[in-house]
């Protein structure tokens, strides 16, 4: 059976990166829960899924921050908005988690009073429940050019809390490459190189994620890494119709190179599904994800990301 990784937490039944949402996850029996790593002014690396946080919390609500609402041009995308750099952690701390998808999950909007989680409180949660974290750095370049690399950080906040090994329950991913092959030597805990369905690193670590994608890619990968983290689509791709397509070679690659391949990310909506798993046509309702699940799970992942842990959880209960 693949390990569950909570995305986010339980993040389709929570507000992201909330306290209450990694709780649910192993409440629902996940193996791993994943938080996004940014830091603060002050260098505490925090869990949020982007260092802009307008949609993501309460901030703009807050009128003695009103002046620090900025705009940065970050991995090539221009964003208005408030950023974690620019606060202290104690500020960060005043701040409450929004649920980002609102529309889409208007039951997770009841969660208002989650403050921001530091990865810190997150390692002893995850200790104290006997399951694991699987941490991604977010813009490596960018928070390097700005005086506030996460790397060195975040291998000693997980020491800190006694996590050193290959052999514990910690898996550090990246979209970068760079850094990835800078931690091979710093740290022994495992290494995820993720990958998009399209572009290329933003560090100009390799040509294209395509590229990474071929038997020789792979073997590169597979030099500094232990696992590969690519988008759904570059296992089971989908038509112009949205339906499933077979599945591409990658897993049987990834494997025969020696790495581990957990996709990402499984979603309950009919808004994520491919269409012949679709229920109904509101892009809310719960399709047969459980068989889309099952689909990866066929074609031999290892593990996978996912809103729902409960379901996959569920799915992968004999018996499958």
């Amino acid at each position: 059976m693949p390990f569950v990784i909570g995305h986010r937490g339980a993040s389709g039944e929570r507000p992201e990166h909330t306290l209450a949402a990694y709780a649910l996850a192993f409440d629902q029996g996940a193996d791993f829960v994943e938080p996004d790593v940014v830091p603060t002014k002050d260098g505490h690396l925090v869990a949020r899924h982007e260092n802009e946080i307008s949609g993501t919390t309460d901030v703009a609500d807050h009128p003695e921050f009103a002046v620090r609402r900025t705009t940065k041009t970050i991995a090539g995308h221009t964003l208005t908005g408030w950023f974690t750099e620019d606060f202290t952690l104690a500020e960060l701390k005043t701040l409450r988690a929004r649920e980002r998808l609102p529309q889409l999950r208007p039951a997770n909007t009841a969660y208002r009073d989650e403050p921001i989680v530091t990865l810190d409180e997150l390692i002893a949660y995850a200790r104290d429940r006997g399951r694991g974290v699987v941490a991604e750095i977010k813009h490596s370049s960018y928070f390097a050019s700005i005086g506030l690399p996460i790397e060195q950080t975040l291998v000693a906040t997980f020491a800190r809390n006694g996590w050193t090994r290959r052999d514990d329950p910690v898996w550090i991913e990246s979209f970068e490459v760079g850094n990835l092959k800078a931690l091979r030597s710093a740290t022994n805990l495992k290494l995820v190189q993720l990958l998009e369905e399209k572009g290329a690193p933003a560090d100009g670590g390799a040509e294209s994620y395509a590229a990474m994608t071929t038997p020789g890619g792979l073997r590169t990968i597979a030099g500094y890494a232990d696992a590969i983290g690519p988008a759904k689509a570059l296992i089971v791709p989908r038509d112009p119709d949205g339906r499933s397509l077979p599945p591409t070679s990658l897993v049987d690659d990834a494997h025969a190179a020696g790495l581990k391949v957990i996709p990402w990310t499984f979603r309950a909506e009919n808004l994520f599904l491919p269409a012949e798993l679709r229920t109904g046509p509101d892009p809310r309702t719960h399709g047969r994800g459980a068989d889309e699940l099952r689909m990866f799970a066929s074609a031999g992942v290892d593990g996978l990301f996912t809103d729902f842990p409960g379901e996959a959880v569920k799915a992968f209960s004999p018996p499958f």
